[in-house]
């Protein structure tokens, strides 16, 4: 290996580290957002049951015409950053970027501590990839092709933490999805934030690379 690649994966990994920092001491990473009222208990409890409809009582996921992700478990400020982004625009999906819409952001910290408290078994299945090549990807990512492990952001278990997200137990499907047409759903919110650290990794991973890390990531609880 050139000591030019070497060079440039330490950077990026470098870059990963700070960022999880960064996210740890509550910086500006975080985009900042006042605190909006609470929404009153019924209101909300009626978004979480819509919520339900697609993602499951207990938050698994579900396996339809479009893979569902998984929220059981997912990180509160995660949560609450996706549903600002889709709301704002910053992240396009024709069903969520409605669905957002139509919960206020009183709402969010609540609706995003119901799903994580949940603890759902992975669906399993689907997924197709080198479960062994996975591992080795998340836990020591692939310096040759700049890719830093997964791990350095997303924790050793893959649990997340705070707006980094959890990815255990998350539909392979799903993640293959999403990490393959980064560019064209998290564009613009990558321009700025957390997402941005993903472009560079998912444009350096290969198909068989990505179907690898989904599956394992996609069998851990």
């Amino acid at each position: 290996m050139t000591g030019i690649h070497w060079r440039n994966a330490l950077n990026s990994i470098a870059l990963a580290s700070a960022i999880v920092a960064l996210s740890f001491s509550g910086s500006a990473v975080a985009r900042p957002h006042a605190r909006s009222h609470a929404a009153p208990h019924g209101a909300v409890q009626a978004k979480i049951e819509y919520c339900q409809i697609c993602h499951g009582e207990s938050g698994a996921g579900f396996y339809g015409y479009y893979a569902i992700p998984r929220l059981a478990g997912q990180q509160p400020g995660y949560i609450e950053n996706q549903l600002r982004d889709y709301a704002s625009g910053l992240r396009h999906n024709p069903i969520m970027s409605g669905v957002a819409r139509g919960v206020t952001p009183g709402m969010y910290g609540a609706i995003a501590a119901h799903f994580h408290s949940l603890n759902a078994a992975p669906l399993g299945g689907r997924s197709g990839g080198n479960v062994a090549l996975g591992r080795e990807i998340f836990a020591n990512g692939l310096p040759e092709s700049n890719v830093p492990a997964c791990s350095a952001c997303h924790g050793p278990d893959a649990h997340g933490a705070r707006q980094i997200p959890r990815l255990a137990g998350q539909l392979p499907v799903y993640l293959v999805k999403t990490l393959s047409n980064w560019g064209r759903e998290r564009g613009r919110q990558s321009a700025g934030g957390l997402s941005a650290i993903m472009v560079p990794t998912t444009h350096n991973l290969t198909a068989a690379q990505i179907s690898a890390v989904a599956a394992y990531v996609g069998g851990l609880r």
